[in-house]
């Protein structure tokens, strides 16, 4: 029986540019393919430290088993840690279609003034995209554009912070920095929004909600020992991406 060939981890050459790196590490993702068995082979805690999460990348290239969108994401992560000049941030979907609603997540990438994204869909036009769009919003609306030629239309767009290099980080993923209804909103006004938040990112100044919200410190005067915080109940990672 033949072994089915282990792709190669992608290694960032000097000689490279951003956009060739970005292409890369998609055809590498391409060649685990997406998985279509309806079994999720990485358990993804979307609150999990960053640490946590890019252990699971590490185990995915150890693997080489077939991803979805999220893990694609974890993944795209993992393999662009240490170009500082690429800033990564999670873009969340939700569309409706055919009377269900449908989650959809990619990576978003801004470099050099422009933006892409990486990610894995069962659609060719809903996962990466090149480096070539000016804002924000041109990216979005292209994701949006894509959908409509499968008739979903698009509800929600949830836009993430920048995510750390540091991969031994403690801090969890922002998912959520922004969130727009965009289905009951004009685009100029969408625009508007996302070209505002675009902005606060490229010069820092937003925070994770958990930095500055008190609520998040859930236990006070009690400490959290460990045997407590393994008994809670674990979170569904990931609801249903049909996209």
């Amino acid at each position: 029986c033949v072994q089915p060939s282990v792709p190669p981890v992608p290694n960032y050459k000097l000689s490279m540019s951003i956009p060739e790196w970005l292409q890369a590490i998609q055809t590498y993702m391409k060649m685990l393919q997406y998985n279509h068995t309806g079994t999720q082979f990485f358990e993804i805690r979307k609150t999990r430290p960053l640490s946590g999460l890019m252990e699971t990348a590490r185990e995915m290239t150890r693997e080489s088993l077939p991803i979805k969108c999220l893990e694609a994401v974890i993944l795209g992560i993992y393999l662009t840690n240490g170009q500082p000049s690429v800033e990564r941030f999670p873009i969340s979907f939700k569309t409706h279609f055919s009377g269900n609603y449908f989650h959809h997540v990619v990576l978003g990438i801004y470099c050099n003034g422009r933006y892409g994204s990486l990610g894995m869909s069962r659609r060719s036009d809903l996962m990466d995209k090149p480096l070539t769009y000016r804002t924000l919003s041109d990216l979005i609306f292209e994701f949006e554009d894509s959908y409509k030629k499968y008739l979903h239309s698009v509800k929600k767009v949830k836009i993430g912070l920048y995510v750390p290099h540091e991969p031994h980080s403690f801090q969890p993923i922002e998912w959520k920095q922004l969130v727009l209804n965009v289905s009951k909103m004009m685009r100029t006004d969408v625009r508007k929004e996302l070209e505002k938040f675009a902005r606060d990112m490229r010069m820092k100044i937003l925070k994770p909600s958990s930095a500055h919200s008190p609520v998040k410190v859930r236990s006070r005067g009690k400490s959290l020992s460990p045997r407590r915080r393994q008994a809670s109940p674990q979170r569904r990672a990931c609801r249903r991406d049909k996209s």
